[in-house]
C-alpha cells in the first residue's frame, strides 16, 4: 500500500493513466461488519422512537479529482463546466405619461381666492371657529338653554375670550327669555348680528395721505407672525395703484431677512434701502425716510425685527426708531400697523397691549387666517382696543391680503344657512 503511493511521477499524461482496479485498491471501501467510527467533536446520535426508514438506494458518489491527485501526487485536472445561459436583459421601464390633470394633483399650484365672500368661505370654512359651529344646531334644534350652553363652549374655544362670550351670551339669554326667538334659525341671526356689531366699527381699511411726502408705514410686531412677506404684499398692492414707493430694511436682526425683502423688492419693482445685518435699525429708517423725500416716493414701508412684548429692552428700541424718523417729520410714522398671527390665541391681547404702549399701534394687519386658525381672536381685538383692522390674510398669495371686511368674514364663520 505505502509503495504504491511512493511511486514515482510518471513524465507523460499516459504514463500518469490508472486503471479502475488500481484505484479501487487505493481507496478501499469499509467492510460491511465494520462500524464507522464516531467523530469525538459531533454530537452523539439521538435514538428516535421512530422506526427506521430503509435508505433509498442510490449511486456511489465520485471521488473528486483533487482528493485523486493529491493521493497521486500529480495535476488535478479540472473539467470546465458549461458556463449558465446569459440572464435576459431587463425590460427598459418608462416613466408613465401622467394627463394635466393628474399632474397637477401632483404637483398642486397655489391659486389665489375667489373674489368676494365666496373667497373668504373658501379659505376660512377649516378654521376652529366654523367646524365648532357646523353642527352645532343640528345637535341642539331645540331653543333651550342647552344651545346656548353649547354656543358659549363653541366662542370659548374659537378664541373669542371670556368678556366678549359673556357678551354675546347674556344678550341672547335676555332676549331668549323675552320670546324675540321663534326657533333656533333666529337665534342662530341674532348670533351673526351681534358678531357683525361688534366687528363693523374696526373694519377701517388704510388710507394713504397723498399730503404726506411720504406716507411712512411703520410694521411692527412679534417673530414668526408675516411682517416681510406682508410688507412684500402691501408692496404689489400699492405697485399696482401706481403708487411710487419705497422699503426700508429694518429687520437687521434675523439672518435673511434683508435679502427677503430685497427679494420682494426685485420682484415689485421697488426699491430697497438695506445696510445690510446688524445694522442699527433706527439709521435705516433715517437713510430710508431722507431717500424717500429726495425721491418724492409718495410711500414709505419701513420693516423692524420681530421681538418678543416682554423684552422691554427691544421693545425700547422700536420708540426709539420712532423718535429717530420724527427728526426729519414730525407726523412720522403715519401708520404703525401691528401684524398679528390669527393662531396665536388669546394671547395676542397682551402683545397688541405692549406694543401699543410703546409705539402707539393705529393698525392691525391678522395673518395666516386660512388653515385652521381659530379666528375668534379678531372679535376679541376689537371689543377690547377697538384700533382698525385694516387687513387681513387669507392665503399666501398677494392677492390674499384683503382689506378687511366683517360682513365677508362672519359670514365664513358661520353662514346664514348653517342651522338649516
Amino acid at each position: 500500500m505505502l509503495s504504491f503511493f511512493r511511486r514515482k511521477k510518471p513524465q507523460t499524461p499516459a504514463e500518469a493513466a490508472y486503471s479502475t482496479e488500481e484505484l479501487a485498491a487505493a481507496f478501499p471501501a469499509p467492510h460491511e461488519h465494520e462500524a464507522p467510527v464516531a467523530d469525538a467533536t459531533e454530537p452523539a446520535a439521538v435514538e428516535s422512537p421512530l422506526p427506521p426508514v430503509a435508505p433509498e438506494a442510490r449511486e456511489p458518489e465520485p471521488v473528486p479529482a483533487e482528493i485523486i491527485a493529491a493521493a497521486l501526487d500529480v495535476e488535478p485536472v479540472v473539467v470546465p463546466l458549461p458556463a449558465p445561459p446569459p440572464a435576459p436583459a431587463p425590460a427598459p421601464v418608462t416613466a408613465p405619461t401622467l394627463p394635466p390633470e393628474a399632474a397637477l394633483a401632483t404637483h398642486p399650484v397655489v391659486v389665489a381666492a375667489a373674489p368676494g365672500k365666496s373667497g373668504w368661505r373658501e379659505r376660512l370654512r377649516g378654521s376652529n371657529f366654523a367646524r365648532s359651529f357646523s353642527g352645532l344646531f343640528s345637535r341642539n334644534p331645540k331653543l333651550d338653554d342647552d344651545l346656548l350652553d353649547e354656543i358659549e363652549t363653541a366662542l370659548i374655544t374659537a378664541d373669542v375670550g371670556v368678556g366678549a362670550t359673556t357678551q354675546l351670551i347674556e344678550s341672547l339669554r335676555k332676549r331668549m327669555k323675552g320670546r324675540e326667538f321663534a326657533d333656533a334659525q333666529a337665534l342662530l341671526t341674532a348670533l351673526r348680528a351681534d358678531l357683525l356689531a361688534m366687528l363693523r366699527p374696526v373694519a377701517q381699511p388704510l388710507v394713504i395721505d397723498t399730503d404726506a411726502k411720504p406716507f411712512v408705514l411703520l410694521t411692527v410686531g412679534v417673530n414668526g407672525v408675516g411682517k416681510t412677506t406682508t410688507i412684500g404684499k402691501l408692496a404689489k398692492r400699492f405697485k399696482d395703484e401706481n403708487r411710487p414707493l419705497m422699503l426700508a430694511a429694518g429687520d437687521t436682526f434675523r439672518a435673511a431677512a434683508v435679502a427677503q425683502l430685497q427679494a420682494w423688492g426685485d420682484r415689485n419693482g421697488v426699491p430697497v434701502v438695506a445696510q445690510g445685518q446688524n445694522a442699527d435699525a433706527a439709521s435705516v429708517a433715517f437713510d430710508a425716510l431722507q431717500a424717500a423725500q429726495a425721491r418724492g416716493t409718495q410711500v414709505l414701508i419701513a420693516d423692524t425685527a420681530g421681538r418678543l412684548h416682554t423684552q422691554q429692552g427691544l421693545m425700547a428700541e422700536l420708540g426709539k426708531i420712532k423718535r429717530v424718523i420724527q427728526k426729519l417729520d414730525a407726523n412720522a410714522p403715519h401708520e404703525v400697523l401691528m401684524v398679528i398671527d390669527g393662531t396665536t390665541g388669546q394671547n395676542a391681547l397682551s402683545q397688541l397691549r405692549q406694543f401699543h404702549a410703546a409705539v402707539g399701534v393705529t393698525g392691525l394687519v391678522v395673518t395666516k387666517l386660512d388653515g385652521t386658525a381659530k379666528g375668534g381672536v379678531v372679535f376679541a381685538l376689537a371689543r377690547e382696543f377697538g384700533i382698525p383692522i385694516r387687513y387681513a390674510g387669507i392665503g399666501e398669495r398677494p392677492e390674499d391680503l384683503r382689506v378687511f371686511d366683517a360682513e365677508a368674514f362672519v359670514d365664513a364663520l358661520l353662514p346664514e344657512s348653517l342651522g338649516a
